[in-house]
């Protein structure tokens, strides 16, 4: 694991895989309450290692090994981070090309980094995307007892399933409310999208995906059964094939 110097002076732990002399990069990032090290960030790096691709995950604010605070897990550090991981790539690497590869809620930081910053990355392969992430922790808050304890501390600690008890404050809720990615997301010229998402995802629904798949003509892959961690069958196994697919495909391009 190395770290980096993130532009709030916070580190961001990450792990490069790859010898250096691929011609690709593929940047990493993980979802809501996971980190670096899930599954599914470290079975997708070690497929794209074997195809011939390098690749950097990393973790977000409050997550994984990050030693940043549960204050510091907002929209707009989350998408610093990725923007200093990606200068960081492109400083270390400057000839390779960048890709993204992103599930969940880092598929939703992945989409407004593309449409809010300016990514030099080609391409982006998105895992059960959290398109409509507002609404996906408006019904998490509907629980009265999350909501009064949001109400009395000003935030809520989310621990169940997750790598590490995850503290959500109140001005990340308040983060969510102003974003519509459905109304706010630009897709850059030239960017290769595809996503991925099972069909009986009730986190990320699958009918949210399909709808903003068909607004801005994203090659969507139904996953027959699949929940939202993929953990149905051989569902991963596709993931790692159509990803690999993917970049392999739209490298060719470049």
């Amino acid at each position: 694991m190395e770290k980096l110097i993130s532009k709030q002076g916070y580190e961001i732990p990450y792990v490069f895989e790859g010898s250096g002399d691929e011609d690709l990069l593929v940047i990493i990032s993980h979802g809501f309450g996971s980190s670096k090290e899930s599954t599914t960030a470290t079975t997708v790096a070690e497929k794209l290692k074997n195809g011939g691709i390098a690749s950097v995950r990393y973790d977000f604010p409050a997550h994984g090994e990050s030693p940043a605070e549960g204050e510091d897990f907002r929209i707009e550090n989350c998408l610093k981070d990725l923007q200093s991981v990606e200068e960081m790539v492109r400083e270390c690497f400057p000839e390779k090309t960048i890709g993204y590869f992103s599930s969940s809620f880092g598929a939703f930081i992945n989409l407004l980094y593309l449409s809010s910053r300016k990514p030099t990355g080609k391409m982006s392969f998105l895992r059960c995307s959290a398109v409509d992430m507002p609404s996906i922790v408006d019904r998490w808050m509907e629980d009265e007892d999350l909501l009064q304890e949001m109400k009395d501390k000003g935030y809520v600690v989310a621990d169940e399933g997750y790598v590490k008890p995850l503290h959500v404050y109140r001005e990340f809720w308040d983060d969510l409310k102003k974003i519509d990615l459905f109304r706010d997301f630009r897709k850059p010229e030239g960017m290769a999208l595809r996503m991925i998402h099972g069909t009986a995802d009730e986190t990320a629904p699958f009918a949210d995906a399909a709808a903003f798949a068909e607004k801005f003509g994203i090659s969507l892959i139904p996953v027959e059964g699949a929940d939202h961690s993929f953990t149905v069958n051989n569902a991963m196994d596709i993931v790692r094939a159509k990803a690999l697919e993917f970049y392999k495909e739209n490298g060719k391009n470049e």
